[in-house]
């Protein structure tokens, strides 16, 4: 099976300043995810693992790099699905989480 992995960091009109941050964090989190596939790991684990990373990393608008809302507080969404099964699970607005991704993955797997 041929496999394929594409990652992104946001849709949006990068300052020229972050540009390479931006270049070198999708880097890291694509060799990472990469080279987990190449190794035999479960594409869920891996896709979760790559959103883990973007969501350390504070270049992104998801976990560390989040902005504030109007009331001055960091509020995060996140979603996954396994397309074999059609499962899926997403948080919304969810605060004080360091991975919401780890989180959507367990409404995923633990909830109806």
């Amino acid at each position: 099976m041929k496999i394929v992995l594409a990652v992104h960091g946001g849709a949006w009109n990068i300052p020229d300043e972050q540009i390479e941050a931006n270049l070198a964090g999708i880097g890291t989190a694509l060799s990472a995810g990469w080279e987990a596939l190449r190794g035999g790991d479960d594409a869920v684990d891996v896709v979760e693992g790559v959103i883990r990373i973007l969501e350390d990393d504070v270049t992104f608008n998801a976990g560390r790099g989040s902005h504030l809302n109007r009331l001055g507080r960091v509020e995060l969404d996140a979603s996954l699905m396994e397309g074999d099964r059609l499962d899926a699970g997403a948080v919304a607005a969810v605060q004080r989480v360091r991975h919401p991704i780890s989180l959507a993955r367990k409404v995923m797997e633990e909830s109806e």
